[in-house]
């Protein structure tokens, strides 16, 4: 019973730490419309992007995986780079969305994000997408169309 219960534990701590994810994100749009209102949003992105720099390579330096870095392969380093280039047109396009738009109808907007992802891992990376998955994007759209609808 008690392996049964660790293996659950384990397998388990990608929800609580999506969960997390959530609760912190939910936060970015509050935060960012309360600084935004006199700055630049491509300057505001510049920032952000500095701070979760510095901060994360603290992190790094801190659990000792600062030395990993040179066992990560070329192409998986193009990857990366390439989620980095992504994220920060992303966030750009996010933190211009807020400096003008409602702080929940740019979220909603936002979390539209998990629909294209379906979509993505179709066509890049071959995964099935079954009707929970479908009707569960299908939902998110229309949830996101309703938050967004000017009222």
């Amino acid at each position: 019973m008690l392996r049964v219960a660790e293996a659950w534990e384990e397998e388990m701590h990608w929800i609580l730490y999506g969960l997390l994810s959530a609760v912190f994100a939910a936060g970015i749009p509050i935060l960012g419309k309360m600084g935004m209102s006199s700055v630049d949003p491509t300057l505001a992105s510049a920032v952000r992007a500095a701070v979760m720099a510095l901060f994360l390579t603290a992190v790094v330096g801190a659990t000792g995986k600062a030395a990993l870095l040179g066992t990560i392969d070329r192409r998986a380093l193009l990857w990366i780079a390439l989620t980095g280039v992504a994220g920060a047109l992303s966030w750009l396009c996010y933190f211009l969305a807020l400096q003008t738009g409602p702080a929940v109808a740019v979220v909603a907007l936002d979390r539209t994000s998990v629909v294209f992802a379906v979509a993505f891992a179709a066509l890049f990376l071959a995964e099935s997408a079954d009707w929970r998955t479908l009707a569960g994007a299908g939902l998110v759209a229309a949830g996101a169309f309703l938050m967004a609808m000017p009222r």
